[in-house]
């Protein structure tokens, strides 16, 4: 168990939270949510000991294992993967080192004799003879290839390092895990699989992610950073959010007889609770959820985007026919003899067992670049939208402030106008007022969303709109494109966004395509079983 006692977190004047006072038990997975600088992975900082809180303490076991998903990928350049990997197991990693020396010598005494059997006894304790087994199916439940296992850090790439440093968290069975966006970077099959990885986990897990698909599926608590306060909540990120919401309505309908108020709580949890016998810890959570109290919910202070498109109905049926499409990138053949047609009102989304291979195809379609080969046909009336995964042309001035960077896109050029489509994605006040070149990864994708609100046009190609954005506006774009009266081309790694939305599902291969015309969850559920995972809920 890890618990903390009146722990306190300040910059100057500024407050994150203060007296927090929590335990984090065994068997537990706990999601630490909050706004963007409420201090979510400052929190996990404090935990590890790598920053010094304000005031208060955390305690831990006289004995445990604490381990934390690294962020710095260059620091074992010149180590390979699987040694990596085992570096994160500190103590294992030394008892293997000093038994290596105690064998290398020449000479081998009687005291080296006593202490390598001191050693081996350790070893087997620690289970050092299944290590390396271990290690090769974190790595390839990850995605990394085995022939990749061997090479040094530096040969691999940055998405793969990674993963590396993520296997390297999840080695050796660790008494408490701390996991900040350990989903980032990962492609959907990595992200399966760290799902079940982390549902059959038996120790203590806080992790820091705005994958929703993935809060709901590991997480048996929400720790929510709120009101200056982290409090805990029983239940995934669904229950969380949509019991605060409840407790919003209810705050907002103070004159509701209490009766009728109840009425709607005990609805609502016996709803939640029979969802939760379908999750991979069903019965704990279950149990837990019939004897929540949700009075002590309190409503969030946080605030959501308000995205809207209203499109115009398209009149053509067919908009868009791609035929023996090809590409390279610096000479190499990413996919070629790709066709399919697209109709009106289909939601496709596109996938490949690598991303470029999609923004490569989005890019083409949108324009934004040639193919090496096909053709890309739109209907004559066909107009669109593109959001592209490289946005960094966009923002590239740094005497344009948000307001001029949306003029830029509007026929209606007056200030008022552009300030209501900045508005609902939060830009308020002097916010409107900031160079567009130091925005924040998130600022800059809803001044996207806002410029496609302006456009408001029926097709949208869309690629990975979810990046970088916070839980409540990849909440409230998802609602949307739920009810998207048009097209939508588009990729995302984030499970629930594209579970809710597609009706189609594309596979980009080295040679063609995968054309399926089922949703996203039993493309995902074929996935799963050829893996040997557990199904998707």
């Amino acid at each position: 168990m890890i618990s903390t006692q009146n722990l306190s977190l300040r910059f100057g004047s500024q407050v994150l939270f203060e007296d927090v006072n929590l335990k984090f038990t065994p068997g537990n997975c706990y999601g630490l949510i909050g706004a963007n600088g409420a201090g979510k992975s400052t929190f996990l900082k404090i935990l590890s000991g790598e920053v010094e809180a304000s005031g208060g303490s955390v305690n831990f076991p006289a004995k445990f294992r604490m381990s934390v998903l690294k962020q710095d990928h260059f620091a074992y350049n010149e180590v390979d993967a699987i040694t990596t990997v085992l570096m994160g197991h500190e103590r294992l990693f030394e008892v293997m080192r000093e038994k290596d020396a105690i064998y290398a010598k020449a000479e081998f005494t009687e005291e080296d004799g006593v202490r390598s059997g001191e050693l081996e006894g350790e070893f087997a304790d620690l289970n050092g003879w299944e290590a390396e087994s271990q290690i090769g199916a974190l790595l390839c439940g990850l995605g990394i290839e085995v022939e990749s296992h061997t090479k040094l850090m530096k040969e691999l790439d940055d998405t793969d390092k990674l993963r590396v440093l993520l296997a390297q968290a999840l080695f050796g069975d660790p008494d408490i895990l701390l996991l900040d966006e350990p989903t980032n970077h990962l492609d959907v099959g990595s992200i399966l699989w760290l799902e079940d990885f982390l549902a059959g986990f038996k120790n203590t897990v806080i992790v820091v992610s705005h994958d929703r698909h993935f809060l709901n599926h590991v997480c048996t608590h929400i720790a929510d950073i709120d009101f200056h306060k982290i409090a805990l909540y029983t239940g995934n990120y669904d229950f969380w959010q949509q019991s605060s919401e409840l407790a919003l309505r209810q705050q907002r309908e103070q004159n509701r007889k209490a009766k009728d108020k109840a009425e709607e709580l005990k609805t609502f949890i016996a709803r939640f609770s029979a969802n939760a016998s379908k999750s991979r810890q069903a019965t704990a959570r279950k149990k837990m959820l019939d004897k929540l109290d949700i009075a002590s919910i309190k409503p969030s202070t946080r605030k959501h985007p308000h995205i809207v498109f209203e499109p115009e109905k398209m009149k053509s049926r067919d908009l868009l026919s791609v035929s023996k499409l090809s590409a390279e990138q610096d000479g190499v053949t990413l996919f070629k003899d790709v066709s399919f047609t697209v109709g009106r009102d289909d939601k496709v989304v596109f996938v490949a067992e690598d991303s470029l291979l999609v923004t490569a195809l989005l890019d083409i379609l949108a324009g934004a670049k040639q193919p090496a080969a096909g053709t890309v046909a739109w209907g004559s009336s066909a107009e669109y939208s593109y959001f592209p995964k490289d946005r960094a042309n966009y923002f590239t001035r740094e005497d344009v402030d948000l307001v001029d960077w949306l003029r830029e896109f509007s026929e209606d050029q007056s200030e008022s106008f552009l300030r209501t489509f900045l508005g609902r994605m939060l830009f308020t006040g002097e916010e409107t007022k900031k160079s567009v070149s130091v925005l924040s990864g998130g600022e800059k994708v809803r001044c996207m969303i806002s410029k496609l609100m302006l456009e408001n046009r029926p097709i949208m190609i869309l690629d990975g709109p979810t990046n970088h954005l916070d839980l409540e506006s990849i909440t409230s774009l998802n609602r949307t494109l739920i009810k998207f009266p048009g097209t939508l081309l588009f990729s995302s790694h984030d499970v629930e966004f594209t579970q809710t939305i597609a009706t189609r599902v594309i596979e980009i291969r080295a040679a063609g395509v995968l054309d399926r015309q089922i949703q996203y969850a039993d493309y995902l559920n074929e996935r799963a079983e050829q893996r040997g995972l557990a199904q998707v809920a």
